[in-house]
């Protein structure tokens, strides 16, 4: 395990940055195209779903910088941002023994030097349901800051630029997509897969604050997920009704929504229409407690039934 070079400022980060991938060379790891930089932007308070993804940046790019930064934009709740935990010093640890080369952890005021934004990235349409409609101005919020890591820690010199970010966040993942694509930002976005605990739930820095009884009752997310996916695997019409219903009985999970969404849109499905027959996400949301868990998985055309 490395301990990697912690850095306060979008200047030093800048410098540092241009001296890693000084260091790779005129060339990458492949010795034929310019050095790859990964990014993995991060709120901290990191778990193994955080590792994963800095774990995929270390494989594909000689010089991998992580940010921790808990963004005020995103959070429709002061005392949810209030009591979102702060742990920086693990978080550096996790990330170094992850591979992580720099750390931005920069404070509010380097960030929103001039308190709140005036302009902000829209998340138009796409950012207005599911997550969007339970909290809204959370996406404007995200991109908002996205688009300022991505300016960050940009490579001023010729090099691959790619930045990660977990399939978990499944509409945040589709939004910054978009805003990449729309944008022309210079870096490809790569997502990495849901992480899952040893009893299905997706790992989220918010599942600390789930109680034993409340977290076995959690589980029931990802068991309709898979229920849903063993279906369609097996060539059958998607049963969401079946899968709410699984939901619903445990009486500790109050479900916000359940659905079945084109994975680039998140235009749900029509009901009824048959066996997939093209890649489909089915995504929740739900309130155990006083903890929003979301979660989504996946739903892939039986052998035989693409267009």
């Amino acid at each position: 395990m490395s301990t990697p070079l912690v850095l306060r400022t979008a200047a030093d980060l800048r410098a540092a940055v241009a001296e890693a991938l000084a260091a790779a060379g005129g060339t990458g790891r492949d010795g034929v195209q310019p050095p790859a930089l990964g990014l993995v932007p991060t709120m901290g308070a990191l778990h193994h779903g955080h590792r994963a993804l800095v774990e995929a940046a270390r494989a594909e790019n000689d010089v991998v910088v992580a940010s921790v930064f808990v963004n005020p934009l995103q959070f429709d709740d002061e005392d949810d941002l209030r009591r979102y935990p702060r742990t920086l010093e693990a978080d550096v640890e996790l990330l170094g023994d992850a591979g992580a080369d720099l750390v931005f952890a920069p404070s509010e005021a380097e960030v929103y030097p001039d308190g709140p934004p005036l302009v902000r990235v829209s998340a138009g349409e796409l950012g207005a349901r599911y997550e969007g409609a339970s909290r809204p101005g959370h996406f404007d919020g995200v991109l908002t800051v996205v688009a300022k890591l991505l300016h960050y820690a940009q490579p001023a010199r010729p090099a691959r630029y790619r930045a990660y970010f977990g399939q978990k966040d499944a509409q945040q993942l589709a939004l910054i997509r978009r805003m990449a694509a729309d944008l022309n930002f210079p870096a490809d976005i790569v997502g990495v897969p849901v992480v899952r605990a040893a009893d299905g739930l997706a790992e989220s820095s918010r599942n600390v604050f789930l109680d034993p009884e409340h977290r076995r009752a959690a589980t029931v997310l990802s068991r309709a997920l898979f229920a849903l996916q063993h279906r369609v695997s097996a060539g059958a019409p998607p049963d969401l009704a079946a899968a709410v219903a699984l939901v619903k009985t445990e009486a500790l999970v109050e479900l916000d929504y359940f659905d079945i969404v084109d994975p680039q849109t998140l235009q749900p499905l029509p009901a009824g229409s048959g066996p997939l027959r093209k890649p489909a996400l089915a995504l929740l949301a739900a309130r155990i407690g006083s903890v929003r868990l979301i979660d989504n998985l996946p739903l892939a055309p039986a052998a035989g039934e693409g267009p």
